[in-house]
């Protein structure tokens, strides 16, 4: 059972700080953002992922398999609303301090929503998700309580992972602190991001 354990740990942290869409832009937030903003991003990541390891435990990987077309359209709307966000993090203003954003009422909670809604349309999270509950839960004897033990993995990895990223920014904040620096840090997320839609439409 312990090594049942630590493999199932391994993979879900593999899965979670590996880069991605919702690692880059906790990257982004972390640098420009408060830590209770950016907090907020990485718990609605993170729950959002478990409620995506929840939903396939479910039997939503049947429905993926037995609906291609709307596998394909949920691949199309993430590939566009990731471009979209590309293209902010481009023009997103700068300034000459550097100093992360004050923080402003309802900010927090778009924050979550989009972690929430980022990782909900990353098509990474629900391939990880389908391979770790084929993996680990569905082997078992008792399905149920290996998925629910699943999530809770999961969710743990992935503020673990999200939040390195994070973490990662707010070092990074001090460094940011041109002008420049800051357009072409804004500029290369951009560019990881598209690198991303552009890996997942391949």
């Amino acid at each position: 059972m312990s090594s049942s354990l630590l493999a199932m740990g391994i993979f879900t942290l593999v899965g979670a700080i590996t880069p991605g869409p919702v690692n880059v832009l906790a990257l982004r937030h972390g640098a420009a953002r408060s830590r209770l903003a950016c907090a907020a991003y990485v718990l609605g990541a993170s729950a959002s992922y478990a409620i995506v390891v929840w939903a396939m435990g479910q039997g939503a990987q049947w429905l993926l398999q037995a609906l291609p077309r709307l596998s394909a359209a949920a691949q199309w709307l993430c590939a566009a609303y990731l471009l979209w966000l590309a293209w902010r993090l481009a023009h997103a203003p700068v300034g000459e301090s550097g100093e992360q954003a004050p923080h402003r009422p309802g900010h927090t909670l778009r924050l979550l929503l989009q972690g929430a809604a980022v990782q909900t349309l990353n098509p990474k999270a629900w391939l990880v998700a389908l391979a770790g509950v084929g993996l680990f839960v569905l082997p078992q004897a008792d399905a149920a309580r290996a998925l629910v033990l699943f999530c809770s993995m999961s969710l743990l990895a992935c503020l673990i992972g999200v939040g390195c990223w994070a973490l990662l920014g707010q070092w990074l904040s001090d460094w940011l602190r041109t002008e420049h620096r800051q357009r072409r840090f804004h500029q290369g997320l951009a560019l990881l991001l598209v690198a991303s839609v552009a890996a997942m439409l391949a």
